[in-house]
């Protein structure tokens, strides 16, 4: 039974997703900040429990991005739809996290299973969008004051990594599904 508790903490995490957009679109970002904060560490117990004691599973490494993106993508909308961020920047967040799942899905469909194996780039982009939103929740509820300049910095490479991590998992999927179809058509069963 316990080897689903990573799993089980993952789907929790999903769940914090609705307090998150309530209290961001009610400027409660002191709560909103917790909420982050609860999820990421949740986020850190779930890996940690799963690695260190092997309960990795199939549905769990499928999960747990699922998890990470539904609240990175809902800070970033609701951030922005409080006109607290650039739109264009949730923009490229949510435009990013479609093109990964629409590609997902047509490989899956197309060529077979598909491996949810972030790349090295992929994580530190997802790094960086959580120091983010951490950020900006720390500045939005007055516990630390992040000047403009820094926060153009972190909106720029935020921006950047999000761009590039994007193009790479094109890059690198549409290669992979070019091999394999290559593949079938030399060696039809």
């Amino acid at each position: 039974m316990l080897r689903h508790l990573p799993n089980l903490i993952t789907a929790l995490r999903i769940v914090l997703v609705v307090p998150l957009c309530w209290l961001i679109g009610a400027g409660r970002y002191e709560g909103a900040l917790l909420i982050a904060a609860i999820a990421g560490l949740s986020d850190a117990v779930d890996g940690f429990l799963a690695k260190r004691f092997g309960w990795q599973s199939w549905i769990g490494g499928m999960l747990d991005p699922v998890a990470d993106k539904l609240l990175l993508t809902a800070a970033f909308v609701w951030l922005a739809l409080a006109g607290e961020l650039p739109i264009w920047l949730a923009a490229l967040v949510v435009g990013r996290d479609l093109a990964i799942v629409a590609g997902a899905v047509a490989y899956h469909a197309l060529i077979g299973r598909f491996d949810a194996a972030p790349s090295r780039l992929s994580k530190l982009t997802t790094v960086v969008q959580i120091v983010f939103v951490l950020a900006e929740l720390l500045h939005l509820s007055h516990w630390i004051e992040v000047p403009s300049p820094l926060r153009a910095v972190l909106i720029a490479i935020t921006a950047g990594l999000t761009l590039a991590s994007g193009l790479h998992y094109v890059v690198v999927w549409s290669a992979r599904a070019l091999r394999a179809a290559r593949s079938r058509t030399e060696n039809p069963r």
